[in-house]
């Protein structure tokens, strides 16, 4: 078959890496436009199209295809003659007049096991909502949000100390062979695509309003919230004190812990220990392993602690534990 990979951020790139190194018959790349990356705003490749540069491969590029440039992405499209679309994270919706345009269609791969998690953010709002388990998906494409039949699946537990990022970065792997491995199925005519069957649930990208640390709820939730909002957009709180005026704090990745001495503590307080930093919560308290205070770079919590006080907190808003489901 000749194909057309579409995707656009770091973690599609190991299925495209796969299907090259598997022998695929790529024969172009379709991804986002450039995009402003970093503080000087400095317009850059996406990191698919970049790799497709050293590859050698066509490249395409639109962010829509009711636009000027989206036309001539159909047109480039059309040009190569592919037979099938692979998808990873590519970042658009295909309209239908789009998934039409290959005979054999499109497929996707989703690292969520569908029904549940459809959209943008699966392994995001997976590990929020402190799942067992996720996993990774390869369906047909159609024009409803990640309704299609599954061709394959394969499960990964999740472990309560991973982020988002690491566990992205291992399901880009494990899915891009699993992609691959669906591809010659689907080449040779012995792939069969089976209707999702379960509860839907949803995955919309989150926003940063979305992950405000509030200290108030149970530990295991804000954990969740810290390490699934983690690299991006990054969990936050308001970090007070005597000495300090209100600055916005983010946390990068935490733990949870059992052994908290916080019978004499309120949440948002935090216990500064000489090998860890825990902070107060609802029933118990979490460790936090890697924080950014203002105008400085992620750090450990630890080097962090050592130019501060147990007099600093952060803010709790007393909500409803409930209130962290907004998907």
């Amino acid at each position: 078959m000749r194909i057309l990979f579409a995707g656009t951020p770091q973690p599609a790139v190991a299925s495209l890496n796969a299907l090259m190194d598997a022998g695929h018959d790529v024969v172009g790349v379709l991804t986002r436009t450039d995009a402003k990356v970093g503080r000087k705003r400095v317009l850059t490749p996406s990191p698919v199209a970049i790799r497709a540069a050293e590859l050698k491969l066509p490249i395409i590029k639109t962010d829509a295809f009711n636009t000027e440039d989206g036309a001539e992405a159909i047109a480039a499209i059309q040009y190569l003659q592919p037979d099938l679309g692979a998808v990873v994270a590519y970042g658009g919706l295909l309209p239908q007049h789009v998934l039409d345009l290959l005979p054999q269609g499109w497929v996707n791969l989703h690292f969520s096991l569908l029904p549940a998690y459809r959209g943008a953010a699966p392994v995001q709002w997976a590990i929020i909502d402190q799942q067992p388990q996720t996993g990774a998906a390869v369906f047909q494409l159609e024009a409803g949000l990640d309704t299609g039949p599954v061709f394959s699946t394969v499960e990964r537990p999740l472990q309560p100390a991973e982020t988002a990022g690491e566990v992205l970065a291992d399901l880009a792997v494990t899915g891009a062979e699993l992609l691959s491995t669906t591809l010659t199925d689907i080449s040779s005519g012995t792939a069969v695509a089976t209707p999702q069957q379960g509860d839907v649930s949803w995955a919309p990208k989150i926003s940063s309003n979305q992950v405000h640390i509030d200290p108030a709820q149970p530990a295991e939730a804000v954990r969740g919230l810290i390490n699934g909002a983690s690299p991006d957009p990054g969990a936050w709180g308001m970090l007070e004190g005597e000495a300090i005026t209100a600055q916005r704090f983010k946390v990068g990745s935490a733990v949870g812990v059992t052994d908290a001495p916080v019978h004499d503590k309120e949440p948002g307080q935090f216990i500064l220990e000489p090998k860890r930093v825990l902070l107060v919560c609802q029933d118990g308290a979490i460790e936090l392993t890697q924080v950014q205070p203002a105008g400085k770079k992620m750090m450990r919590a630890t080097d962090w602690a050592r130019g501060v006080d147990e007099s600093i907190w952060i803010h709790t808003s007393n909500t409803h534990p409930t209130e962290f489901e907004t998907h």
